[in-house]
């Protein structure tokens, strides 16, 4: 797809910035803001980072709907004013900061996935009008800071990886500080629900299980052309861009810096971060998917080998996994991937491109509402870090098991 059909197909809006470039411009940070009360950290923790080689920008959309509620229309205005002088006092060439403005956004449309997607699609312009289809651009949050190294990791790492056409990025939210000790719950227990999910996905032999988190994700710009461009969901549009890139092969992790989400309540999206710690607020409950379901995707999955060949691989499967493939015409899409592949390999490739996160995520689901119901975090996550480690039955606090999983996950992983 050219660029030109993809601006005609695929853009919402015109060219936004009119200024040039710079010429050696290769990575642009994109920021979608509704209703924040202190980007401008944001912004200070990117320009207090060590330059990468090549030039940067910071492009913001400060955006918000039709129906919007006038203190948050008022914040926004308070941001754009702020946030002006910030930029004004912080001139530099090489990273340079741009502030768009998107009111009134009709509220079907308006949420994070169309104002990062009128971002993103910005910065493809600007990398466009510097030749740099291998150009990077990573999207951040109003609510979040960073490492020093972020900004050089980021280049660093796709300099390193010239085939790979995005990345996750490790990420941490605070656990401690001087907010509500109950926030601070909340967030480790929802931070290692994340954790677990991904950990439960590689356990039980998922290839393409990664993090799929907004704030901590980059991406080639000819690789986010050719797949379409960002969608315009209003909560998950991390989730569904990401299974777009995924597949592509060669998705890779940046483990050597961090972003630093805000662990604050908020019930600006309908799922999420914000959302789970308000909830935990009202109600200090925070459930999780059962073990159980990924053990049995595991002994589905597991049986590839058998199930290429034809013989009797769907003895003793369990029920959940029966039920589930019930629903899907299976055995057709099985009879097709065994015609149209050779090998081992080419048969796992086609297999989950068909059973894809889309499909993992709807069976875990499944599993839960209809077999074993939902778990704590808690429990379940000892559980699965008895499994990974062989260490019998672990005793850890709710902290001390959260910072095991994120040095597990700080380690590099394939499948």
């Amino acid at each position: 797809m050219s660029l030109d059909l993809y601006f005609q197909r695929f853009a919402f809006c015109e060219r936004q910035i009119q200024t040039p470039p710079h010429p050696n411009l290769g990575l642009v940070v994109v920021i979608p803001c509704f209703d924040e009360p202190d980007l401008v950290s944001s912004l200070e923790s990117l320009q207090a980072c060590e330059r990468p080689g090549c030039a940067t920008e910071v492009i913001v959309v400060v955006n918000s709907s039709e129906d919007s509620a006038a203190d948050a229309l008022a914040r926004n205005q308070e941001t754009l004013a702020q946030t002006g002088r910030w930029i004004s006092a912080h001139k530099d060439a090489r990273l340079a900061f741009h502030l768009l403005h998107f009111p009134e956004l009709a509220r079907k449309q308006a949420g994070v996935g169309l104002a990062r997607k009128i971002g993103m699609d910005e910065a493809l312009r600007r990398l466009s009008d510097v030749g740099k289809p291998d150009g990077v651009i990573a999207c951040f949050d109003a609510d979040c800071t960073c490492d020093p190294n972020y900004l050089a990791a980021v280049e660093r790492h796709f300099l390193q990886h010239p085939r790979s056409p995005g990345c996750s990025i490790y990420f941490e939210h605070p656990i401690s500080g001087p907010r509500d000790p109950r926030i601070y719950e909340a967030i480790t227990l929802y931070e290692l629900h994340l954790r677990f999910y991904v950990q439960a996905l590689r356990w039980a032999g998922f290839p393409h299980a990664c993090h799929t988190i907004g704030s901590a994700m980059a991406v080639r710009a000819e690789a986010y052309r050719k797949q379409g461009g960002m969608n315009r969901r209003q909560a998950g549009e991390d989730f569904y861009f990401l299974q777009k890139i995924i597949p592509l092969g060669g998705f890779t992790e940046i483990l050597c810096t961090r972003v630093i989400p805000s662990p604050r309540p908020s019930d600006r999206v309908p799922f999420g971060t914000g959302k789970a710690v308000r909830g935990y607020l009202n109600q200090p409950v925070l459930r999780t998917y059962p073990l159980r379901a990924f053990a049995d995707l595991r002994k589905f999955f597991g049986r590839l080998k058998t199930m290429r060949k034809g013989k009797a691989w769907r003895n003793e499967l369990p029920e959940t996994v029966e039920t589930f493939l019930a629903t899907l015409r299976f055995e057709q899409a099985l009879e097709e991937m065994r015609l149209n592949t050779s090998s081992e390999e080419s048969f796992q490739k086609r297999f989950f491109r068909w059973f894809n996160a889309f499909a993992v995520m709807k069976f875990i689901h499944h599993a839960r509402d209809r077999f074993y119901g939902d778990a704590d975090v808690q429990i379940e996550a000892l559980k699965l870090w008895k499994e990974l480690t062989n260490e019998g039955t672990p005793s850890r606090s709710l902290r001390e098991l959260l910072e095991e999983y994120r040095a597990r996950d700080r380690r590099p992983w394939s499948p």
